[in-house]
């Protein structure tokens, strides 16, 4: 991966995880970019990024904030990607939600235009972008 995908990669991550921007912006920047996916892992505490001649970034996230909840919750996680839809929820408030509410981690499917979130025993819950 060249340095300067990988600059941009690790910018908008640290934008985003500090809230300064939001879900919209995410996905533009990493697409432009050239990332096609990207898995964030909330136990393990890091994202990886995909790029489609199969070259990865991984980088280190902060550890959650809350106890990820054992039962997963549709309705939770369907909540927090409403308020985040809505500009209402930046992604340090995102993963609070999403992790009380049994996530424990999601890929992006920044060219399949969708996210699937995970629970601890396999539930999962596909969001599709807003058009």
């Amino acid at each position: 991966m060249d340095n300067q995908t990988a600059a941009a990669i690790r910018e908008t991550a640290s934008r985003s995880n500090a809230g300064q921007i939001h879900f919209g912006q995410v996905v533009g920047q990493l697409l432009e970019a050239g990332v096609e996916s990207y898995n964030v892992d909330f136990r393990a505490c890091r994202a990886t990024y995909y790029l489609p001649d199969g070259e990865t970034l991984t980088l280190d996230m902060p550890a959650p904030s809350v106890e990820i909840a054992r039962e997963f919750s549709a309705s939770v996680i369907k909540a927090a990607i409403a308020g985040a839809q809505r500009g209402e929820v930046m992604y340090p408030e995102f993963k609070r939600l999403s992790q009380a509410g049994g996530c424990i981690g999601y890929v992006v499917w920044l060219t399949g235009r969708h996210v699937t979130y995970f629970g601890r025993n396999g539930e999962t819950h596909v969001e599709r972008f807003p058009d």
